[in-house]
């Protein structure tokens, strides 16, 4: 998001890397940032308290994405979206995430889906406002949400799988439901 950020990074320096920025909801500043790209990871998720309809926003920074990556021939878009059951009610921001893929992959670029529930690690929106909770209140009233089943992933296995999918033409098109190893509740991670 701040590409001045990275540059404290030991790997910012590396002579095969660009850092440039750009915008999803700008598709002219996504293109440039796609030039002579063959992939492109999709890790965008709408979440923004200032604006009133994060589903339009996300609908629109997908199609800028899918016709910028189309515009520059890339060979493939990783997306990162939601694990959920689209057969029954989902949150409305899982509803978006699983929208964000269909429109995706309406595109001519193919697409590898990697679902996952809640990521467990430092940059995890749902994961910092759980460990917030945690933090900072001395007790809460429990809302109903507590109880929904999650199979979180940790963040290294993310990344894991979001580097063993670029580049794996067996992968195109496909959608993977990547979680850890236990299922558990909201209350059992906050308790955890």
């Amino acid at each position: 998001r701040a590409p001045e950020k990275l540059s404290t990074r030991p790997w910012a320096q590396h002579p095969n890397l660009d850092i440039v920025k750009g915008d999803v909801l700008d598709r002219a500043s996504l293109q440039k940032a796609l030039c002579q790209c063959r992939a492109a990871y999709y890790l965008v998720h709408s979440m923004n308290p200032d604006v009133s309809d994060f589903a339009a926003t996300d609908r629109q920074a997908a199609q800028n994405m899918a016709e910028a990556a189309a515009a520059e021939h890339l060979e493939q878009i990783i997306y990162l979206g939601g694990l959920g059951d689209e057969e029954g009610q989902l949150s409305h921001h899982l509803q978006s995430r699983t929208e964000v893929g269909t429109i995706l992959r309406q595109g001519s670029v193919p697409v590898t889906t990697l679902r996952a529930a809640m990521i467990i690690g430092s940059g995890s929106a749902s994961f910092e406002i759980i460990r917030d909770l945690v933090e900072k209140l001395p007790f809460m009233i429990t809302p109903r949400w507590l109880k929904t089943k999650c199979q979180p992933i940790a963040i290294r296995n993310v990344i894991q799988f979001l580097i063993g999918v670029i580049g794996k033409t067996e992968t195109y098109n496909k959608s993977y439901d990547i979680g850890g190893p236990d299922i558990l509740t909201y209350k059992e991670m906050l308790l955890g």
